[in-house]
């Protein structure tokens, strides 16, 4: 695998996942957001600038209420996501302020991304905030956006907001250790692909499987996001965050995960 690549980007867009963030009861993970820190950190202090992609504000909202978990209707979803973003971004000022980094807080609907005018104000407040060393964490606004709600979308939102900010790199941590044949969920024999040179011919060939418990997202919207930001230039990376120090040993060479090669 090209190991070089996180050591060779300099503007690096980091998803997390709602599977990724939380623990296996089903509340953020104080301990993942820990070592999350610190490897940002270290990024920074090589000189390289980080954007993160955030899910999991319902997450925190089921946890910090204790309630609502089982109701499907979208006002309780949306009143979910915006208790939840409370507690989401507030874990994350205190944890990564323990390691000397700010946090700013930025929400988005798909519908920014379709004005001018919006776009040009998040490119100019992403660029103000990285410049005085802030990092943006970026979460969709779930409390208005009904259909993102739908469909989870963050990977596409991560996407999105690579090419917005025209990055290097946008790693995307997830519960597997990248893109395989088939859902290694289901098949024993499931093989990991660690190197895609056309994503549009790699669809075709695999089998996407189903998506996790806790993420509404899966497989197919990794493909969409890389469809998106390979056509733009930009390397894409899919790799397991629930593995400890996985940046890091990404950037050194020591884990696996799948490269969509632009």
């Amino acid at each position: 695998m090209e190991n070089n690549l996180i050591r060779n980007s300099n503007k690096i867009v980091i998803k997390i996942g709602s599977s990724t963030i939380t623990s296996d009861d089903g509340v953020i993970s104080k301990e993942f957001m820990d070592s999350l820190a610190i490897q940002v950190r270290e990024l920074i202090d090589q000189g390289k600038q980080v954007v993160i992609v955030s899910s999991g504000a319902r997450i925190a909202g089921v946890s910090t209420l204790g309630r609502w978990s089982r109701k499907e209707d979208v006002n309780y979803k949306q009143a979910l996501c915006a208790i939840g973003q409370v507690e989401l971004m507030d874990s994350y000022r205190v944890i990564f302020g323990k390691h000397g980094m700010h946090v700013a807080q930025i929400l988005l609907t798909r519908e920014d991304f379709n004005n001018d005018n919006r776009t040009l104000n998040i490119r100019n407040t992403l660029f103000t905030l990285l410049d005085e060393q802030v990092i943006p964490i970026v979460n969709e606004n779930d409390t208005v956006c009904v259909e993102e709600i739908k469909i989870g979308d963050n990977d596409m939102l991560a996407g999105q907001t690579t090419v917005l900010w025209n990055a290097d790199l946008l790693l995307i941590l997830s519960d597997i250790d990248g893109i395989y044949d088939k859902s290694p969920a289901e098949y024993d024999d499931a093989k990991l692909i660690e190197v895609v040179e056309d994503v549009y011919e790699l669809e075709k060939n695999i089998s996407i499987g189903k998506s996790s418990s806790f993420g509404t997202g899966g497989i197919h919207t990794k493909l969409k996001a890389a469809k998106l930001v390979t056509e733009y230039g930009i390397n894409m990376m899919v790799a397991n965050g629930k593995k400890k120090n996985i940046i890091r040993k990404l950037a050194n060479g020591e884990e696996k995960a799948t490269i969509f090669k632009c």
